[in-house]
């Protein structure tokens, strides 16, 4: 491995640990504590929470959090341009077309929606997923300004991180991989990586979101755009966080 190659290595192992590699981690050892106290259909996981009694020191808390763990999309932006390059312009991630991303974030939004609905059925069904709450916060009037705040936090975050970046950089460090149809080694060790950080919601959670990161792995690569990830990640948290009750119901999976 050449200088350069060594360099972008070491590079995304630092990023990872600062950021959804620390995540995955921690996803495993969450799963294995769990499987050791009840079965995890007895369980809940909880993706967004209070974090205070105090209605001041909660708000407080979220925001900084959501800021806070945008620090390293800020970072591989910034690594990319300290060697030259415009993340922006490489990654879509800019409002070129936005009709265009809006429309097939949308239909992304949709598909993936009822995919993680059946897939979540099954899994509890099954007895290896957890009952996820994904906000379980105090009802204020920034309630909802915060949780789409959060949305849009983990939308730019994964996407950025494990789309963008890591397909940029895998590129950089394995040149071979973007020929021959071995791209589908990039989708697969992001989608993996995808699926190992969601595990601490059940095993279900872990084999949805590990699909979701292949179809959105394949559309990025053959529209080299991440902002339709972005769109459609900000649009299933958004609907998670504040209206997954009503979902649920709209499907007949209240008792789940």
């Amino acid at each position: 491995m050449t200088e350069s190659r060594r360099f972008y290595a070491w590079e995304v192992g630092i990023v990872l640990a600062l950021s959804l590699g620390r995540s995955a981690v921690y996803a495993v050892l969450q799963l294995a504590e769990a499987l050791s106290i009840a079965p995890l259909a007895d369980q809940t996981a909880t993706v967004q929470r209070s974090q205070s009694r105090s209605e001041l020191f909660d708000v407080t808390f979220q925001v900084l959090d959501a800021l806070f763990a945008l620090a390293p999309v800020a970072l591989v932006i910034y690594l990319v341009c300290l060697h030259g390059g415009n993340p922006f312009r490489r990654w879509g991630l800019d409002f070129r077309r936005g009709g265009t991303d809006w429309a097939l974030g949308t239909g992304l939004f949709v598909l993936i929606g009822l995919g993680t609905m059946g897939i979540y059925f099954l899994g509890r069904s099954l007895g290896v997923t957890a009952q996820i709450i994904p906000a379980d916060v105090t009802d204020y009037w920034w309630s909802a300004p915060v949780l789409l705040l959060s949305a849009l936090r983990h939308s730019l975050l994964e996407e950025v991180i494990m789309i963008a970046y890591l397909f940029d950089r895998a590129r950089r460090i394995w040149p071979q991989l973007g020929s021959g149809g071995t791209f589908w080694v990039i989708i697969a060790a992001s989608a993996g990586l995808r699926g190992v950080y969601h595990l601490y919601q059940g095993f279900g959670p872990g084999v949805g979101n590990a699909i979701m990161g292949v179809i959105f792995g394949w559309i990025y690569l053959k529209y080299g755009r991440v902002m339709p990830l972005v769109i459609a990640h900000f649009l299933l948290d958004a609907v998670a966080f504040l209206g997954f009750p009503l979902v649920l119901q709209a499907f007949g999976m209240s008792a789940l």
